[in-house]
């Protein structure tokens, strides 16, 4: 008897053998073949003394030339490609991790035997050796940088907005000649210029808050005016049309729909510009000199900040000199916190103030 199959249905493709499954290596092949690289390289220590260092560099390179021999044998020369970029990839990764993971973990080390609550409370006004803390240059910083957001930011962002919304021909292209020239002015020019501005009004030896904060913002206000430049362009044109459409002014389109709409990325211009100078040496090395004591008058007087505090428990340490290089340690600890405080704080504005997209 004999049977008959039923047509295929038109329009559809004729069924065909699935192919062969490729041929692949275990997702736990490479973590085997750099343990065995690792092996390896124990046996050679056998014969030849080798530093952590040279156990990293063997093992990665014996590691990745092997599984690129397997994978290539197994698997085909696409894959085995595939697998040595991803190798070189997480490699370099880890060449850049190595000196921030090595930095953080000397300061924190060193910085926290002198995290304490006299670190915080006390100033080094009468301290000798062992004691005081950095109260007085963690006042001075705060001050300082608070003075230096105050200038630098109206200017910045008056400066970016002019530009982006206003700015043509000549005066716009020397404006953006002249930010690009302060962007890469050394830190101790800016020092110097403030120096040299505040002794025409008040004699060669003068010292106060105020100058490091006009020195800081000489660094600061270009980094200010390119990330916000570069945000303000990012807000679509349809948004400035529709307001135009509806009779707004230039100004108030300006204020109620561009500004609001870049919010998040101007605080985080903003804050990248903030850590940019808070961890500053050279110009408050001129401008604000050396002071023991507190003083919250930025217009009166000489003020510590905590990165010439470092600086000055580091080179001047005084007998016996362990215990300012232990407050020079926290002092960095602590600058590496505030930069962290920063980054944390543009996250949860830009996560906040961000426009919303969805309904």
């Amino acid at each position: 008897m004999s049977t008959s199959t039923a047509p295929a249905p038109s329009g559809s493709r004729p069924r065909t053998a699935a192919p062969s499954q490729a041929r692949r290596l275990p997702h736990w092949a490479p973590i085997a073949v750099f343990a065995g690289a690792l092996a390896v390289v124990a046996l050679l220590d056998v014969f030849s003394a080798l530093n952590i260092a040279l156990y990293a560099i063997y093992t990665i390179a014996l590691g990745t030339i092997a599984l690129y021999v397997l994978s290539r044998t197994v698997e085909g020369g696409r894959r085995a490609t595939d697998r040595l970029v991803t190798c070189l990839v997480t490699t370099a990764f880890g060449i850049a991790m190595v000196p921030l993971v090595s930095l953080v973990y000397e300061v924190v080390s060193r910085g926290a035997k002198r995290f304490d609550g006299t670190f915080f409370s006390w100033s080094m006004t009468g301290v000798i050796g062992e004691g005081g803390g950095a109260y007085h240059a963690i006042v001075g910083t705060l001050i300082v940088t608070a003075l230096t957001t105050v200038i630098s930011v109206p200017i910045g962002l008056m400066t970016a907005i002019y530009l982006v919304e206003y700015g043509r021909g000549r005066l716009a292209r020397v404006i953006t000649f002249l930010i690009d020239v302060m962007t890469g002015i050394p830190s101790i020019v800016a020092g110097l210029f403030a120096f040299a501005l505040f002794a025409l009004f008040f004699g060669p030896g003068v010292r106060l808050g105020i100058m490091g904060a006009v020195a800081l913002s000489v660094l600061m206000i270009p980094v200010v005016v390119r990330s916000s430049e570069e945000v303000l362009k990012l807000v679509p044109n349809e948004l400035r049309e529709a307001s135009y459409a509806l009779g707004v002014p230039k100004w108030r389109t300006i204020v109620k729909v561009v500004v609001p709409s870049a919010i998040a990325g101007l605080a985080t211009g903003v804050t990248l510009a903030i850590a940019r100078v808070v961890g500053e040496t050279a110009p408050l090395l001129i401008t604000l000199g050396l002071t023991r004591g507190l003083n919250f008058d930025p217009f009166d007087g000489r003020m510590a900040t905590l990165p010439v505090f470092a600086y000055y428990q580091l080179t001047q340490p005084g007998v016996p000199p362990q215990a300012a290089i232990d407050r020079a340690w926290t002092a960095a600890l602590l600058l590496i916190i505030l930069v962290m405080g920063l980054n944390l704080v543009a996250r949860l504005i830009s996560r906040f103030f961000a426009p919303k997209t969805s309904r």
